[in-house]
């Protein structure tokens, strides 16, 4: 069986992430460390984020050093990155090679369903910051959609609110630990 660790840091779709996986047969742990999927999940602020991490920060980089897998949703995503420009300018986990800076679109934030290229697959998104990085591999809309880096696999939408396309994605990232 699958063990997740989902690194609490005080970000609201904790409980939903927790459900999405539970659904899909994983077993949660508080193991940040030991477990086979660890997730780094995201709604809130950045500098609020980084400062609730504490400790998880570096058990997180040890993750990525040892090429354990995560998984970052939304802020997850932008924490991951070096540093993001939100809350006047924030260091991040330094995961991934990049900053999130504030979305230049018609609208912010950026809300609802739409589709990721390529694949097309729409899932949804909350977001007023993007990641731009060189480890951007799927997009929407012309954001950053989908980032992948060594272990690290992070996205701006949030699967565990996307329906049936979201559990695929939950899917796959469950089968590839």
């Amino acid at each position: 069986m699958t063990t997740v660790a989902i690194a609490r840091y005080g970000a609201g779709n904790v409980r939903s992430v927790e459900l999405a996986v539970r659904r899909l047969g994983a077993d949660l742990t508080d193991d940040l460390a030991g477990a086979d999927l660890a997730v780094l999940p995201g709604v809130g602020s950045a500098r609020s984020a980084m400062e609730g991490l504490g400790d998880a920060a570096e058990v997180l980089r040890a993750r990525h050093a040892a090429g354990r897998s995560i998984l970052g949703i939304c802020l997850g995503l932008q924490l991951a990155l070096d540093e993001s420009e939100e809350d006047g300018g924030v260091a991040g986990l330094g995961l991934v090679p990049g900053r999130a800076v504030r979305l230049e679109s018609e609208r912010v934030p950026r809300i609802g369903w739409a589709p990721v290229e390529p694949g097309g697959e729409a899932y949804w998104f909350a977001h007023s910051y993007e990641a731009v990085t060189d480890a951007t591999v799927a997009t929407s809309e012309g954001h950053a959609a989908v980032v992948e880096h060594g272990s690290f696999v992070g996205v701006q939408f949030h699967p565990e609110k996307s329906g049936a396309a979201g559990e695929r994605f939950l899917e796959q990232c469950l089968s590839r630990v």
